[in-house]
């Protein structure tokens, strides 16, 4: 019987999550509407004051009341799972409202209750002409289309995409870390929609997960930064932990650390969000939290009660929400031409051969020739950089750039401390086998000899390719031999 009624009480609470988020798309309430019930949940405080800061119509808070078609839909809802929850709760009415602490006041939050607990959300709403460092938020509508090279689905679902971001008491994936805040931004008609869920304590955590059980299936696609190895698992594990063992979300899952790191692993300091954002998305943090504090003040809050410290938590997660639209927005240009267009041509080599090869792996190889080309052109290319393109070519059987690649590489090894010697190896076995000019193969290979023997004494210590001088005597006799029975 007590599994009979744990899960009718499952019941209640998503329905009546879904309820709350249909009331949340209501129209916005009179201002002196401070309080408005949900079926199922109690709305507490939220107000104007969320958008303090901003400038006058670029973001607004919203979800007070429950008006218009929204609001009769969620009465509906109540009408339907209101004879379950009475039955087993042995309630009726509403659920006895609690009021919050002053101490939130200003903060923009309002309380949810169902019958599996408490918890707070704020919700701010942007409109889609809101610019966000070097992008507007409606540029999302104009490359959505292109999105779909990171996944299977129909192209329109990216309507339907769902940015996700947790504020953590730790750094693990195990049972210990607790999500404490979870941030979910989304487009909705004409607005961007930022959600973020807060508990108060731990016990409040299983309400959150029941709220997001509803809500989560709702999306078909979803954004994050190292999502899929940290915010997801994590998020999983809670539902797993709180009796959701049936819980089954499968969206198209874009995790933006990746093309990131392709692109700019090797010409950003880091691949942090916020490193990213600050030199390529014109994103600047003013008084801004590191994500790295919040569970120190999350503590903090804990231990004392005074909530004024999370107005910090509460901004810097909303801006990670921006800037993650933001940057979801920078490689939609990417896959859809933008580059040089829409965004700025990248300035350096590196960038400029780490995109196109990006862009070649995703399918867009008409794409990447043309950053191939400046590539190959650019004053300052890495050493590094023309053998990988030469490699690419070589690969494709576009011997003509991948030679003209080799022979400017060989030309700029003697710049290195520890010069490489990869190009002359790679230009011997082209005119050894195919122009069949063994002379100049042989002595590429006598300079590849002498560069190997440096760099085998430099980096003896630690027994840096051990073989490599034996393979490269090898091939000088044999071209050797070749040239004496010429």
């Amino acid at each position: 019987m007590s599994g009979l009624r744990d899960k009718l009480l499952r019941m209640k609470s998503a329905q009546a999550a879904q309820a709350e988020r249909l009331a949340g798309m209501a129209e916005q309430p009179p201002a002196d509407a401070v309080r408005a019930e949900a079926p199922g949940f109690a709305a507490g405080a939220h107000g104007p004051e969320a958008a303090e800061g901003r400038e006058e119509g670029e973001a607004v808070t919203f979800g007070e009341g429950v008006g218009g078609a929204a609001g009769a839909a969620a009465d509906e809802a109540a009408a339907a799972i209101g004879s379950i929850g009475d039955a087993v709760s042995g309630e009726s009415g509403p659920a006895a409202q609690e009021e919050l602490h002053p101490a939130w006041s200003g903060m923009g939050v309002r309380l949810v209750s169902s019958t599996e607990g408490e918890f707070l959300v704020r919700e701010t709403r942007y409109p889609l002409s809101h610019r966000h460092g070097a992008h507007r938020l409606d540029e999302w509508h104009g490359v959505q289309e292109a999105m779909s090279a990171f996944g299977a689905g129909d192209d329109s679902g990216y309507r339907n995409a769902l940015f996700l971001d947790l504020e953590t008491t730790g750094l693990g994936v195990g049972a210990g870390n607790v999500p404490f805040m979870v941030g979910l931004a989304y487009v909705q008609d004409d607005r961007f929609v930022v959600e973020q869920m807060l508990i108060r304590h731990p016990a409040e955590e299983r309400a959150m997960i029941g709220y997001l059980s509803a809500m989560l299936p709702t999306f078909t696609h979803l954004v994050t930064y190292n999502g899929r190895t940290f915010d997801w698992p994590v998020l999983h594990n809670r539902f797993i932990l709180h009796g959701h063992r049936a819980f089954k979300w499968e969206p198209v899952h874009i995790d933006l650390l990746h093309p990131s790191r392709s692109v700019w692993r090797n010409t950003l300091a880091s691949c942090k969000l916020s490193r990213v954002e600050e030199d390529r998305l014109g994103i600047s943090r003013e008084d801004d939290v590191p994500g790295s504090l919040a569970p120190a003040i999350y503590f903090q809050y804990l231990a004392d009660g005074d909530p004024e410290p999370l107005r910090g938590v509460f901004a810097h997660n909303e801006t990670d929400m921006l800037s993650l639209a933001a940057l979801a927005i920078r490689f939609g240009h990417f896959l859809a031409g933008g580059v040089g267009t829409r965004v700025a041509m990248p300035e350096e080599a590196e960038e400029l051969l780490r995109t196109g090869l990006w862009l070649e792996r995703m399918g867009k190889t008409e794409l990447a020739e043309p950053l191939y080309v400046r590539f190959a052109e650019h004053p300052r290319p890495s050493y590094r950089g023309l053998c990988l393109l030469a490699e690419r070519d070589k690969k494709c059987g576009n011997w003509s750039r991948a030679v003209l690649l080799w022979q400017k590489a060989v030309r700029t090894s003697g710049d290195a401390v520890l010069p490489d010697y990869e190009a002359h190896i790679e230009l011997a076995m082209y005119y050894e086998h195919k122009t069949k000019e063994l002379e100049r193969a042989l002595q590429l290979a006598e300079q590849a000899f002498e560069l190997a023997a440096g760099r085998r004494a430099g980096l003896r210590a630690r027994g840096k390719r051990p073989g490599e001088l034996d393979l490269i005597r090898k091939r000088i006799d044999r071209l050797r031999l070749k040239r004496s029975k010429g």
